[in-house]
């Protein structure tokens, strides 16, 4: 099948972006973004700053770069950063917090709903100005929670945590890469769940479908510090409202139709549900991340093999798991074919175990 007719449920970064987008790109009034002359950085970073509730925000290359700008500018060399042990910081990003920002993780366990115990959270905080401990720079947490299938931490668990770093006075930051599937799923506005947190990470090139680029959200104070820590990774760029221009149109356009990605991804786990061969529980399922067991008889790297020769790309997760991703892209339609592909690869394993 030619890659054009696959359908790609592998991921939401695989998105194209859209026609609008191309056409603000290359209408997009730029300037040298080092200078703070880029009028169109400008209009997303306060169109950012202004949907998440908070002062300011940096335009940033990708979430990656994001995530270790905040934690660079949350932390000091040897600050320890509390997160979970499910986190796509800890698991998806070369360590660079330890690498270049020498700070050792503390991690504990994820539960299935993405949250850490909140006793557990507060006896791993440090006590401030103890000889021999690293002192406790952040607390880190993810929303929605990717390895724990896209959940989503609810207000109620976030205002407690809350609660507990501002007694120990310790900031909060939130890697909210997919946070506007997180407001579309529990129905609350984006800027109430940003509100619990002292500095935010989002990305544009997931559901909002830009071709590139993230924001970091927080005060005035901290996101001038951010733009240092930019700096020194590399990541400050010159005209690049080029890209930004997409970004706004991504704020602006697709934020409000999320709720379908959300609504086929339950779709297709209350379909993968009753297939026969195939472990999952729909009602985890809760943002745009669907994620399964494939039985024994049939190991998931070739169901995701399978999946690719009947023309639908799917990607694998741990050691039996497999990940499918709902994007702008993926219509109904496409939902029923993957489907019907998956009941026909655990078919023909049925057949040829008889």
């Amino acid at each position: 099948m030619g890659e054009s007719n696959m359908i790609d449920l592998r991921s939401d970064t695989v998105t194209q972006p859209t026609g609008q987008m191309r056409q603000a790109m290359a209408d997009a009034v730029v300037g040298d973004d080092q200078y703070g002359e880029d009028p169109t950085v400008r209009e997303l970073e306060q169109l950012s700053a202004r949907l998440l509730g908070k002062e300011d925000a940096v335009f940033v290359a990708s979430g990656t770069m994001g995530n270790l700008v905040a934690l660079l500018t949350h932390c000091g060399r040897g600050d320890e950063v509390i997160l979970g042990d499910e986190s796509h910081i800890f698991w998806y990003e070369s360590g660079g917090a330890a690498a270049l920002g020498g700070m050792p993780f503390a991690l504990l366990p994820n539960n299935e709903a993405g949250e850490m115990d909140l006793e557990r959270v507060e006896k791993a905080i440090r006590p401030k100005g103890r000889m021999g401990y690293p002192a406790t720079g952040v607390i880190s947490i993810e929303n929605t929670q990717n390895r724990c299938g896209g959940a989503v931490l609810s207000m109620e668990y976030l205002a407690s945590l809350k609660a507990i770093a501002d007694d120990q006075d310790i900031p909060i930051h939130m890697d909210g890469a997919r946070i506007f599937n997180a407001a579309a799923a529990s129905d609350t506005p984006v800027d109430v769940i940003a509100s619990q947190a002292d500095t935010i990470q989002f990305c544009l090139s997931k559901g909002l479908a830009a071709p590139v680029g993230s924001l970091v959200v927080g005060s005035g104070e901290f996101i001038q510090g951010a733009r240092r820590s930019r700096k020194i990774l590399g990541g400050a760029m010159r005209q690049s409202g080029v890209i930004a221009a997409a970004g706004v149109v991504a704020l602006t356009e697709m934020v409000t139709r999320l709720p379908e990605d959300n609504q086929r991804a339950r779709t297709l786990a209350d379909g993968l549900a009753k297939i026969d061969g195939i472990t999952i529980v729909p009602d985890a399922v809760v943002t745009n991340i669907v994620i399964f067991q494939t039985e024994p008889a049939l190991d998931h790297v070739r169901f995701i093999d399978s999946m690719a020769a009947h023309g639908v790309r799917v990607s694998n997760y741990g050691t039996r798991g497999v990940r499918m991703v709902t994007h702008y892209q993926i219509s109904d339609d496409d939902v029923q074919t993957a489907l019907t592909a998956a009941r026909e690869v655990l078919s023909s394993v049925a057949v040829a175990a008889d």
